[in-house]
């Protein structure tokens, strides 16, 4: 019965990160996002997801959020410890595959920041609320499940060495005190 319930766990995921490409959610190279253009976020297929710049205090930080009628619930934020960005900073999907974070005076940050970079083809936000990014041969070579913050969705595992760590207070997503940490033993 395990074996079957993980096939079709697998097969849901699968099927869930390939759609992605069948549906008009699918951002292209030369995409752009900014807090002070009227296109801030990448919409999940139902409009249930968003990701790109929300407003932390006085500036913005790049996540995903949940969309709810009277307000946002952050469930995963980019380089949650560094601080909010101006109005004047950018999120590109560039032509040359790269997801950067420009920011004033010509800083460039590269989101995510993976040990061994592939070339981004497309990305996409899922309605299962991951943001994934596709290599040349339309595989996932990052998803923002990999790396939960402090929430965890269904269809997420928090795997062997992750942690989920709070926020300070709710309206501020940077690392609070506690966190949950599944061991290298799986418990």
């Amino acid at each position: 019965m395990a074996i079957l319930f993980q096939l079709l766990k697998t097969v849901a995921e699968k099927d869930d990160k390939s759609c992605a490409l069948n549906h008009s959610n699918v951002i292209n190279l030369g995409s752009s996002l900014s807090p002070s253009a009227n296109h801030t976020s990448w919409l999940s297929p139902s409009g249930l997801f968003a990701f790109g710049f929300y407003q932390q205090g006085d500036g913005f930080l790049i996540g995903i959020w949940l969309i709810h009628q009277t307000e946002k619930t952050i469930i995963w934020t980019a380089n949650r410890d560094d601080p909010p960005v101006s109005s004047n900073a950018s999120l590109d999907l560039t032509r040359d595959g790269k997801l950067l974070l420009k920011i004033e005076q010509g800083v460039e940050k590269l989101i995510p920041q993976m040990l061994d970079p592939a070339p981004i083809v497309s990305a996409a936000m899922l309605d299962s609320g991951n943001f994934v990014l596709y290599g040349n041969d339309f595989s996932v070579i990052w998803e923002s499940f990999d790396f939960p913050t402090d929430t965890i969705l269904g269809g997420q595992n928090l795997s062997s060495g992750y942690k989920l760590v709070s926020s300070v207070p709710t309206s501020d997503q940077s690392s609070g005190r506690f966190f949950l940490q599944m061991q290298k033993d799986g418990n």
